[in-house]
């Protein structure tokens, strides 16, 4: 969630974050497979850097938002264990939908696709987020959380630890863990996700637990005869932290409002519609006299 309070609670993971990536490096350097390289980590932790920012920027233009929103609450939660495990299930159920419905319209594809640009899976990957989930509207997913009555800062406070734990299953160095894959979301869940392969587009959209996934139909999972190829089909080729938070924003942009003649139903159709994952731009081809 956009603000400081999850950039605060993130601050605190920092260490085993860190600590996590030294010993993915080591192991894959003893194994011969290293796919650390010093330009796309600078370029993560530059994504990362400015994703925080914008975080701060959102704290203070929506959180007296959400502190309205929160007067219209249905009811008051006291903060019981129950309350508390009720609040992790309900927001990574709502992140589920985030995360579905970010690869289904582009408008959220538009932030979403800088996580996936990536060509390797490590740790690393995990930083690599967008600046512009807030204009994208990330924040709008866990509305539904104050409205049932839990305080706007505590709500930050789930969404982070629930990313924190995301971090974790940025990874190729840990492979399926035994009854835990049928509950949580795992390393080799996670692997299917960042996958462009045609056989795991569009899957496994969990935060923490996978069931929401087995529940409504996007579960794959991870074949032992399928290589994965991580990234989008049409690389960015660029470093540049600014290319790669903005370079889906300046296709939705160039098809929605280029050229003049084109009927405002299909401009809203480039705008809301669904992302084609497989090249970058929209999954259905746009009429010939909106091309030129």
């Amino acid at each position: 969630m956009e603000s400081g309070w999850e950039s605060l609670t993130l601050v605190f993971l920092a260490p085993l974050f860190l600590i996590c990536m030294v010993l993915e490096y080591r192991l894959l350097r003893r194994q011969g497979t290293n796919d650390y390289s010093l330009k796309e980590l600078v370029c993560n932790f530059s994504l990362a850097g400015l994703h925080q920012v914008a975080d701060i920027i959102a704290t203070v233009l929506l959180m007296p938002f959400f502190l309205w929103l929160y007067q219209f609450r249905l009811f008051d939660i006291t903060m019981t264990p129950l309350a508390v495990f009720s609040a992790f299930i309900l927001q990574d159920f709502f992140y589920y939908w985030f995360h579905r419905t970010s690869h289904n319209v582009h408008w959220l594809w538009a932030s979403h696709v800088a996580h996936h640009s990536s060509e390797k899976m490590n740790f690393t990957t995990a930083f690599r987020q967008s600046l512009t989930y807030p204009i994208s509207g990330m924040w709008l997913f866990w509305t539904p959380l104050m409205l049932l009555g839990y305080p706007p800062t505590f709500v930050v406070v789930v969404v982070a630890l629930n990313l924190g734990f995301q971090f974790f299953v940025h990874t190729c160095t840990v492979e399926k863990l035994g009854w835990i894959e049928h509950i949580f979301n795992t390393p080799s869940h996670h692997r299917v996700h960042h996958a462009r392969n045609p056989e795991y587009i569009d899957k496994n959209f969990a935060g923490v637990l996978i069931i929401w996934d087995k529940l409504f139909g996007t579960f794959v999972e991870e074949r032992s005869d399928i290589h994965i190829n991580y990234g989008i089909p049409h690389a960015i080729n660029s470093w540049n932290p600014f290319v790669v938070t903005f370079h889906q924003w300046k296709t939705l942009v160039t098809l929605a409002f280029s050229p003049a003649k084109t009927p405002i139903s299909v401009r809203l159709t480039y705008l809301f519609g669904a992302p084609k994952i497989s090249d970058g731009t929209i999954r259905n081809k746009p009429p010939k006299s909106s091309t030129n």
